[in-house]
């Protein structure tokens, strides 16, 4: 049995993807869907698919970071609106992929060529992945101070100085080494507003600052967890986010 995540933002397109799949290829399994790329790597990591389809530009993680994390583990197909730059990038690898709006025609060809490759290795995406990275994603400016409420008082906080964010309840806390602040706004916008070089998020309620790690444990059972920097906290870091410190 082969089992596929379809990851799209926009739900009519993803329903539309899921219904044609089901027409030409009535044995594939849809076992998980996304609406954004953070909850697409947690539900890969949760279900295991064979084959993940991947909106390119997505909220959170794009498809192309999300690609990178799942590495070889994966059959991928990338979903993406028209782009000339992007479709000779793929046709130049072989690589699967589809345009919106997504054609049938296109559709039975990648089904095919899926049915055969299924059985064996992903392909590497390595080259493709960085060669699109550097022309889809142009530089932007990121988040360089936080506004945080500490008591009655409003602060603002150098980002080089917040060793981590965790969502808690309606707030989210603004760690320094000189102590905690609240925002209201969630993790969610912070992950597009942080640059991912500098902010690694770690689990869907926390992201912490790179620089500020000092060392990674892992229990008896596997789970892993980051010391930081300056605070007695020990963070957790969920499945989806594990990827993160294999080479650490």
């Amino acid at each position: 049995m082969t089992r596929a995540l379809v990851a799209d933002d926009e739900p009519l397109l993803r329903a539309d993807l899921k219904n044609r799949l089901g027409r030409l290829w009535p044995e594939l399994v849809i076992c998980a869907e996304a609406a954004d790329g953070n909850a697409a790597l947690e539900a890969f990591e949760r279900e295991r698919p064979d084959i993940a389809f991947l909106d390119i530009r997505m909220p959170g993680r794009s498809g192309l970071e999300v690609a990178e994390a799942i590495g070889e583990r994966c059959h991928i197909v990338f979903v993406t609106a028209y782009d000339k730059y992007a479709v000779e990038a793929f046709e130049r690898g072989a690589h699967d992929y589809v345009v919106k709006p997504v054609s049938d025609t296109r559709l039975q060809t990648m089904v095919a060529r899926l049915r055969e490759r299924s059985a064996g290795p992903p392909q590497q995406l390595d080259a493709l992945l960085r060669d699109l990275s550097a022309h889809l994603s142009p530089r932007r400016e990121f988040l360089r101070w936080i506004k945080a409420s500490q008591g009655s008082a409003l602060k603002l906080i150098p980002i080089e100085q917040v060793l981590f964010f965790h969502a808690d309840d309606k707030y989210t806390r603004v760690v320094t080494a000189e102590g905690e602040s609240l925002i209201r706004k969630p993790i969610r916008e912070l992950t597009d507003e942080l640059d991912p070089e500098q902010f690694w998020q770690i689990h869907r309620a926390t992201i912490v600052n790179a620089q500020a790690i000092a060392g990674v444990t892992r229990d008896s059972v596997g789970r892993v967890r980051v010391r930081i920097k300056g605070a007695s906290d020990s963070l957790e870091v969920s499945r989806a986010y594990v990827h993160l410190f294999r080479q650490m």
